[in-house]
């Protein structure tokens, strides 16, 4: 099984460098397809036209032929963009602010976009990829993936309380990359002794380890430029799931339901609970958290199904090492679920976060059973 993952990074190989972000720094315009021009501009403007009540009157009248014959591998950056500007478009479109919940995308936002997404392999809705994983930009080309070197390319609003939002977890998701580098080293043929695979393995829990470590410490810098009572109010709203909309001109114009954008959309965890072999007792969680990866970019989703299947290694692993790991993950999971009660606990009774789920119980339950399987 090892080979396969050998195979996944060898097509892939932006992932022991850049993580589950893209291979090279997302585009940031799209104007060079002629079927896609005024993407840029409508992405541009869109926060300040979602505050004009009349959007969806002008919405109406966008025009875009975006890639009407299959687009060459090249294209795929393109695309993405695409994906992000028409995303955006829609759930603006759906959820604007001020108004009731749009039912129905009218035909020339909804056939672009499900033309695109099904070329990506996704479903036709923004998801945690659009919204972060392609979704930002380097100010200087020759330094890190870091906050304060990094902006995003679109937005719902004009605060850079979301700006913020979104690049914290762009900088977790470069970090990341350490994990999926040692994840590629453990799963190179071993031509030495048990005890030198031994040593292999415990070398990878420290690092990944310390890696987690940082990816909790940047996600405890939230608050620094994220007000709760805006993030609320003003750019949540924008990332709910759609619950029976109509794709005018799709599916047979019948009604279609998708979850919203969450972080329970990010390969990392669970590339990492497939790599530790996390038992989580089977449920809706688990039925929720399969789904979700209908969400994610196909090859992420291939390296997190081939984790799965490779080999145990808490039985060989050093004890203090292994729950070093599963201490530090039940740690980013409890930095999480701080931040899901200071957000969103506090200002409402749903018991429900941004991808529709009940996330307190949930939260809870991958807590303690990320404890529970320490040695």
């Amino acid at each position: 099984m090892s080979a396969k993952v050998l195979e996944i990074f060898n097509e892939n190989p932006g992932l022991r460098s850049r993580g589950f972000l893209p291979p090279r720094d997302p585009r940031i315009s799209i104007s060079a397809y002629s079927g896609c021009k005024g993407l840029d501009e409508i992405g541009r403007n869109l926060p300040s036209l979602l505050m004009d009540p009349h959007f969806r009157d002008y919405a109406k009248t966008l025009s875009f032929s975006v890639w009407e014959s299959k687009p060459t591998r090249s294209a795929l950056p393109s695309l993405r963009l695409a994906y992000i500007r028409l995303g955006f478009l829609a759930s603006g479109y759906v959820h604007q602010l001020g108004q009731e919940t749009a039912k129905v995308i009218p035909r020339n936002i909804a056939v672009p976009l499900v033309r695109v997404c099904r070329y990506l392999a996704r479903p036709p809705i923004l998801s945690y990829d659009g919204y972060a994983l392609y979704n930002w930009k380097r100010f200087r080309k020759d330094e890190p993936i870091a906050l304060g070197n990094i902006d995003t390319i679109q937005n719902f609003v004009h605060l850079y309380d979301e700006h913020w939002f979104i690049l914290v977890h762009v900088e977790i998701e470069a970090i990341a990359a350490r994990i999926l580098n040692v994840i590629w080293h453990v799963s190179q043929p071993q031509k030495g002794s048990k005890e030198d695979y031994k040593s292999l393995v415990d070398s990878a829990l420290v690092i990944m380890s310390e890696a987690v470590g940082s990816m909790t410490h940047v996600l405890r810098r939230i608050p620094d430029h994220m007000d709760p009572a805006l993030y609320y109010r003003t750019f949540r709203p924008y990332i709910k799931p759609f619950d029976n909309i109509v794709y005018e001109g799709c599916f047979d114009n019948k009604p279609q339901s998708f979850r919203g954008e969450t972080g329970a959309q990010s390969s990392i965890l669970p590339t990492l609970v497939a790599f530790m072999k996390i038992p989580h007792a089977s449920s809706i969680l688990t039925d929720h958290l399969a789904d979700m990866r209908k969400y994610m970019p196909h090859e992420h989703r291939t390296l997190i199904e081939t984790a799965e299947r490779l080999p145990d290694i808490r039985r060989i692993a050093d004890k203090e090492k292994y729950n070093a790991l599963l201490d530090a993950i039940a740690e980013f999971r409890s930095v999480h679920y701080g931040w899901a009660v200071s957000y969103i606990r506090e200002r409402t009774n749903d018991p429900c976060g941004t991808g529709g789920t009940p996330y307190r119980e949930w939260l809870k339950q991958l807590i303690d059973e990320t404890l529970a399987h320490k040695k």
